[in-house]
């Protein structure tokens, strides 16, 4: 997704290649680059250094004003993972221990 007008490649986009990118699905989307590259920006943008202050759920893009939801990038992160969605024999569920359960009581 690097633009290339009149022989000038903006340096800015090979050196923080999210700013291309409006949205997570944009990057899943994306036939150019590698599945780690992929990886490597959504994970920036699922860091809380692009955490939005006053509300952290959300994400502010680099180089953008545009804010998503932790969720639609962890949604697109996982869309890169080759396991099966539902996993075979179900969720896997935690069960309290018995040496808690017996001090609860």
């Amino acid at each position: 997704m690097i633009d290339h007008v009149g022989n000038i490649v903006d340096l800015n986009r090979i050196l923080h290649p999210g700013i291309a990118y409006a949205h997570p699905r944009d990057v899943v989307a994306d036939q150019t680059i590698s599945t780690d590259e992929k990886r490597a920006i959504l994970a920036s943008w699922a860091s809380d250094a692009a955490a939005v202050p006053s509300n952290p759920v959300l994400r502010e893009l680099p180089g953008s004003y545009r804010r998503v939801s932790i969720d639609e990038v962890l949604g697109a992160l996982s869309e890169l993972d080759s396991e099966p969605k539902d996993p075979p024999g179900g969720k896997p569920a935690r069960l309290k221990s018995t040496a808690r359960a017996g001090i609860a009581a």
